[in-house]
Formats: C-alpha cells, sequence, structure tokens
C-alpha cells in the first residue's frame, strides 16, 4: 500500500475511505486519521515537546540545590523505574487505539472519558501561561539587536543613577522595571503591559501559524524549533568552558550530596521533574503517537525519548553552570578587589592580623588567599568588610525566570560580543517553547477533532479559535502583576491535576482494564511481547510512586502556606509574600475545575448506561486494534468492528 500524505485543509472525509464508517460512528467519532510522513518527523515532535524551558531553568536548579551527582542518580533512577513505564503506557495507548486522550479512555471505557477531558484542560492552563514566556522571550529576542545591550547598565536620569537600578543590578532592572513593570504585589493590577500584549498576539500568532494544518505544518516549523536549541547549547557549552570559572562552576553542580537521599522532599522534586519533563498526563503523548503505524516500536520510543531528555537536561546544565560560574568569578574578584581597597586604605592595624599576600596590589589577590585569610582574621578587622562566597553568588537567581531573564541574561552582557550571545540564547527559548506549544496544543485539538467530527471538519477554524481564545485570556498575564499569575498557574495549576490524571490512566490500564491484557494487545501490535516486569511497574512501583506523590504535594500545600516571590520596589529586592485569600480561593478553582471533568464524565457513563444498557464487552472496554497487514505511515483510522468495539486478540 502507498504511503499516505498528512491530510490538507480541504482533505475530504470521504477520500479517505472512510465514509461508512463515518456515518455509522456518528458525529462524536473520528472519520479519519493519517500517519507522519516519516519517523523523523514523529521524533522531532515528540523530542521537541517533552524537552522545553524546564530542561533549561529547572532541572539545573533542582541538581544544584539537591545533591549535585546524588541527585542525577535519584533522577535516573525514578526515571527508569517511574518515567519510563508510564512513558510506555501512553505512547502504546495512543498507538494502539488510534485517538487522543479523550477517545483513548473512552474507549477503555466510556466511564473513564474524563480523564481525557482534564488532560484537555490542563493542557489549556500550561498553554495559557506557558505563550506568556514565549513572549517576554520574544521582547528580550527584539531587545538584543543593540550594542551595548540595554539591560547592561543602569539608566541615569538627569545626572543620577536610578536607585531602584543601584540598589539592585542592570538586568533585574530591565526586568523588573522595563519589561514587566511589576507591582509590589498580586494585589495591585496595575494597568497593561502594551509591549507585553503586543509579543503575546505575536507569540499566539506564531503558534497559530505553525499549527495551521494540524502536524502537517508543525512538522516543517519542528525541523528549525527542535534542532536548533541544540545547536545554541553546544555554542555556550564551547564558549563557557573557555570562561574563568567555568570549572568551578561545573564543580559546584556535580559535588555529590549522598545525604539528601534521606530528605523526602528532595524524592517529591525528583520524581516531578521526572513527571514534568516527560510531558505525562497532558494527551500530548497519546496524540503524538496515535499518527504512529501500528506495528512502530512504540517500546523502543520510550527509551530513546527519555533518554534524548535526560541527556538534554545534563547538557543544558552544563551550559548553565559553566555560564554562571564566570559570572559568579566576576562578581566575587569584583567583591575581592574592593574588600582588599578597603583594607589597603586601613591603618594601624596589628600587623598580626594582616594578610601575607600583596594587598597594595588588590588585583593581584587571588579568591583562594583572600578567603583563607578573612576565615582566620576577616572579623577582627574594623570595618565592613565582607566574605565573598563563590557558591552563595552561584545561588542567586538560578530558577525558572530569574535564570533565564536575569543571572544568564547579566552573564551575557560580560562576554565579547554580548548583543549576538543574546540573541541567539532567547532565540533558543523561543524555540524550546515553541515546539513545547505546538505539543500542548496538540494534546488540546488532537482530542476534540477525534471525539467531534464537526471539529475534524473545521479543524483550521477550531485551531484559529483556540488560540484567539487562549490569546484574549492570555491578556490577563500581561497586567503589571502578570508575572504573579505565571508563577500561580505554573505552581498549582497543573501540578496536583496531572498527577491525578496519571494515576487514573495507570490504575485504569493496569486494574480495570488488566496490565495482561494491555501487554496483549502490545504484543498484537509489535509481534512480540514486552516483560512482564512492565506488568508489575504499572500495577505497584508507578501507581504507589504516583499516590505518593500525590500525598506528598497535597500535604505540603495544606502544611505551608501557598506564597509566591514578589519583587518591592522601593527595597529593590524580591522575597516571599503569602497569597491573599481571593488567589488562594482561584487556586482552589483551577485545581477542582481541572479536575472536574472525572467525575462529570462517569456520572454522565453512570446515567446514560441506565438509560440505555451497554453490552458487558464495551464496558469492560474492548476497543480495537489496526489491522496487522497495513503498511507503515498509512492511514489507518479503519476499525475492525463497525461500532468501534471489536474484540481484542
Amino acid at each position: 500500500m502507498e504511503k499516505q500524505p498528512l491530510p490538507a485543509d480541504d482533505d475530504k472525509p470521504g477520500e479517505a475511505g472512510v465514509d461508512a464508517q463515518a456515518a455509522q460512528q456518528g458525529d462524536s467519532e473520528p472519520v479519519s486519521r493519517a500517519g507522519w510522513n516519516s519517523k523523523i518527523e514523529y521524533f522531532l515532535a515528540q523530542v521537541g515537546f517533552s524537552v522545553g524551558l524546564g530542561n533549561v531553568w529547572r532541572f539545573p536548579y533542582l541538581c544544584h540545590q539537591n545533591g549535585g551527582g546524588a541527585f542525577l542518580l535519584l533522577y535516573v533512577l525514578l526515571m527508569l523505574v517511574v518515567g519510563i513505564p508510564l512513558f510506555f503506557l501512553e505512547l502504546a495507548a495512543g498507538q494502539a487505539i488510534r485517538q487522543g486522550s479523550i477517545g483513548v479512555w473512552k474507549s477503555i471505557s466510556p466511564r473513564l472519558a474524563g480523564i481525557g477531558y482534564s488532560s484537555c484542560v490542563v493542557c489549556f492552563f500550561v498553554a495559557l501561561y506557558y505563550n506568556v514566556i514565549l513572549a517576554w522571550s520574544l521582547y528580550y529576542f527584539g531587545n538584543s539587536f543593540q550594542s551595548p545591550l540595554p539591560w547592561g547598565n543602569c539608566p541615569v536620569q538627569g545626572n543620577i543613577t536610578v536607585k531602584e537600578c543601584e540598589k539592585s543590578s542592570p538586568t533585574s532592572y530591565f526586568w523588573y522595571r522595563r519589561a514587566l513593570d511589576i507591582t509590589d504585589s498580586i494585589d495591585e493590577v496595575g494597568s497593561f503591559n502594551p509591549y507585553v500584549v503586543g509579543c503575546l498576539f505575536a507569540a499566539w500568532t506564531i503558534v497559530c501559524l505553525g499549527m495551521f494544518k494540524g502536524i502537517k505544518s508543525s512538522v516543517k516549523v519542528m525541523y528549525f524549533s527542535s534542532i536548533f536549541p541544540y545547536v545554541v547549547l553546544f555554542c555556550f557549552l564551547v564558549r563557557g568552558l573557555m570562561l574563568d570559572g567555568a570549572s568551578e562552576g561545573i564543580a559546584f553542580m556535580f559535588y555529590p550530596k549522598l545525604e539528601i537521599w534521606g530528605d523526602v522532599q528532595v524524592w517529591r522534586q525528583a520524581a516531578t521533574q521526572v513527571f514534568f519533563a516527560l510531558g505525562l498526563g497532558f494527551g500530548s503523548i497519546i496524540a503524538y503517537s496515535s499518527y504512529n503505524p501500528k506495528n512502530n516500536n512504540c517500546h523502543r520510543d520510550a527509551f530513546t525519548v527519555s533518554l534524548i531528555n535526560f541527556l538534554t537536561s545534563v547538557l543544558a546544565t552544563l551550559v548553565v553552570f559553566a555560564v554562571l560560574g564566570f559570572r559568579a568569578k566576576e562578581k566575587v574578584m569584583a567583591c575581592v578587589v574592593s574588600n582588599v581597597m578597603k583594607l589597603s586604605e586601613r591603618s594601624g592595624l596589628d600587623p598580626s592580623l594582616m594578610p601575607s599576600f600583596n594587598y597594595s596590589d588588590p588585583k593581584s589577590v587571588s579568591l583562594e588567599d583572600y578567603t583563607d585569610w578573612f576565615k582566620q582574621h576577616g572579623n577582627e578587622i574594623p570595618g565592613n568588610l565582607t566574605e565573598c562566597d563563590l557558591e552563595k553568588q552561584m545561588q542567586e537567581g538560578v530558577e525558572g525566570t530569574g535564570l533565564a531573564f536575569i543571572a544568564f541574561t547579566e552573564a551575557m552582557t560580560l562576554l565579547p560580543g554580548s548583543p549576538f550571545w543574546s540573541a541567539i540564547f532567547f532565540l533558543m527559548l523561543l524555540n524550546l517553547g515553541l515546539s513545547t506549544m505546538f505539543g500542548t496544543m496538540e494534546g488540546i485539538l488532537a482530542p476534540l477533532r477525534d471525539r467531534f467530527s464537526f471539529l475534524a471538519k473545521n479543524k483550521i477554524k477550531l485551531t484559529i479559535g483556540s488560540c484567539i481564545v487562549g490569546f484574549l485570556i492570555g491578556i490577563i498575564f500581561s497586567q503589571r502583576c502578570g508575572n504573579y499569575f505565571v508563577m500561580m498557574f505554573d505552581d498549582y495549576s497543573a501540578t496536583l491535576p496531572l498527577i491525578i490524571v496519571v494515576v487514573f490512566e495507570t490504575f485504569s490500564v493496569s486494574w480495570l482494564y488488566g496490565a495482561d491484557r494491555f501487554l496483549d494487545d502490545i504484543q498484537g501490535m509489535l509481534g512480540w511481547r514486552p516483560s512482564v516486569v512492565y506488568k508489575y511497574l504499572w500495577k505497584y512501583v508507578c501507581l504507589l510512586a504516583m499516590l505518593g506523590l500525590l500525598g506528598a504535594t497535597t500535604i505540603r500545600m495544606f502544611m505551608e502556606t501557598p506564597t509566591y516571590r514578589a519583587w518591592n520596589q522601593e527595597m529593590a529586592t524580591d522575597g516571599l509574600l503569602p497569597y491573599p485569600g481571593w488567589a488562594l480561593a482561584v487556586l482552589s478553582l483551577l485545581i477542582v475545575f481541572a479536575m472536574l471533568p472525572v467525575p462529570v464524565g462517569l456520572l454522565h457513563s453512570v446515567v446514560q448506561e441506565r438509560r440505555k444498557p451497554t453490552t458487558r464487552d464495551t464496558d469492560a472496554g474492548h476497543y480495537s486494534i489496526v489491522n496487522t497487514d497495513e503498511t507503515p505511515m498509512a492511514d489507518m483510522s479503519e476499525l475492525n468492528h463497525p461500532n468501534g468495539v471489536a474484540s481484542v486478540p
């Protein structure tokens, strides 16, 4: 059979040869489904979705804060026993049933359809704030084409340096005052930031154009958006390793602290990072794998994509701490020079307290000599001499947006040709976020197109309409307090709901449908049976691990008052503030709204069953597997049974 191309805008359902099937299925079933044009396109899409901004600014922070090399070992362990098995489960489910997340769980049991809808809701929440980060990257990218960079020096009003900038730093001032013009708390709404609104519109326009024809158009963009970040990371790694302080930065990152294995919170953070790094629960993995041929080796894909994801995180961490080590070394040496100059101005001091190094030439003093002397006699010298601690400097602003828009940005201003490095860095962030956004939007659009045929027939309108709605709601994040809403959504709108979704997914496959039956289905697709180890991992290890993560996350939320990091304009520093009552209510509503489809879907199915009793086979979830005589990359939307519930081999 000749390979079928991806569907174009004007493809008619009848042209796919499924007219009769569509008429029998009704408006709630998919009318056609094509495949990827090549395996490389699938890999670019899957890797592009799983490798995102978290690999660059979340993983390095966790690695450094939680034991360095010891955290890496813990992360690999959890990836092997929890991450990869669950990733394999979603890949196999999507490939077997050939539908998005809604159709997959509805096929296994009509009572589980709400799981797919919850995935769509969470994807929508994530898309709302994730595209705001793309807007910020666009803003910085546009400002990178000038020399010197606008965040390289503090602005001067009259003959006086702006106090807020003088108290903090040029990069902090540009981020908080120029880019965000941020308020002091989430209670102070403020006006809309026109620059952010414009960049947000541009970001949604790019996403819309990329998703215009579904995967047919998005994969073309992914050839660049998925590969370009690796080119930039390797360039930064080579440049970073040549910088003074890079070795110290990498040493701080990998220094093992095995005692962290006894900290429950470290296990929770490692498990959460594994969970989000692979994109479990979003439905995007299922959506992408549903375009694969039935004999695609999804088992190998699970290991390959997970390995690429992990290696990307390690590569990004090397880059980050090589550059941050350079930044920290520059700041610490400036601190040493400043303190030695103060010391050289002192007179009448006890000679036994004076250092052995040549303090008359501050720039010749090494960090090691100054640190050794300061530990012995620094506190005995009158005045305000300070300790110049390299590790403390490494820890400043190395998490989340603080890493990308403050710490890393400051480091780039110290590099020769800083506008070039700044431009390619923010272009890299833009592409990392863009490929993840494609996967997130596919996790919304594919299930809806599969579930409702009238949406499948109007997929361009659905894509454009979704992007317009996303932009209009996303304007909330372009207010002066918008950064606080981004943090709120990032910390709470996805964490609990996604964990609950994956718990339901794992329980549904391993217990309700049956792990043995699911392995039989995989054997029918691949021609060989995966190890029985997966049965026990899905039924016990993964499920208990996810329940433990859910419990630890819930307990932490109730035991610790939810806080956010706010910028104080007068003090020119940031600090933690508790969320006000109305914000806590919004947090609760986000979580409840994301999980509401699960019980609603269950109740709806029970009511439908009482009105019109279903067969035992349908209730048990006998979904269909594609025929074994199909060729790779062909359109395999035809089901074995006209009602879509054919028995499993």
